[in-house]
């Protein structure tokens, strides 16, 4: 018999589903959040061979990347988006970029069903590579959404192990 998926719901047998979710930044719910990037990363094979053993090429684990996320929010009145990105170019200011605030530490949640913080990640380091403010607009097209985009690059994320599967009734 398979292991079981979830140990605390056992009665439960479909994975969580990726409509619900939650990014924090800066502590705080994105408002209007539509969509998000996969987490991905990656480690570099690097090849190996020995002077006593030439015919036979090992792997090695090289350097590990990750790649992009893309956040989608739908327009609102939260500056969250354009706050941030702001910073990296430092659009207010002098001229000169300050280095304090432009890199953060996000949160993304994943939710159950009925709402409650199911996995946890913590995302390192984070800052704004691109950022569209506002989609491209169709007056002949009545049933779509505005869009804005944010990317972040970052150095890593880890997942938040005090964060454990809730009771579901």
């Amino acid at each position: 018999m398979a292991a079981p998926l979830f140990p605390v719901n056992t009665h439960r047998h479909d994975p969580y589903r990726t409509f619900k979710f939650q990014i924090l930044i800066d502590g705080q719910p994105v408002a209007g959040l539509k969509k998000m990037g996969a987490l991905k990363k990656k480690t570099e094979s690097v090849a190996w061979r020995t002077a006593g053993d030439p015919s036979h090429e090992r792997q090695l684990p090289g350097g590990t990347s990750y790649e992009a996320i893309t956040l989608e929010q739908g327009l609102t009145h939260d500056p969250v988006f354009e706050s941030w990105a702001a910073l990296v170019n430092n659009v207010e200011g002098d001229g000169g970029m300050s280095l304090k605030n432009f890199r953060k530490d996000i949160v993304i949640n994943v939710l159950n069903l009925q709402g409650q913080v199911a996995i946890s990640y913590k995302v390192f380091r984070a800052w704004v590579s691109e950022y569209q403010a506002l989609p491209e607009f169709d007056a002949g097209s009545m049933n779509t959404v505005g869009i804005q985009t944010l990317t972040l690059q970052h150095e890593g994320w880890q997942r938040d192990t005090s964060v454990s599967e809730p009771a579901e009734s």
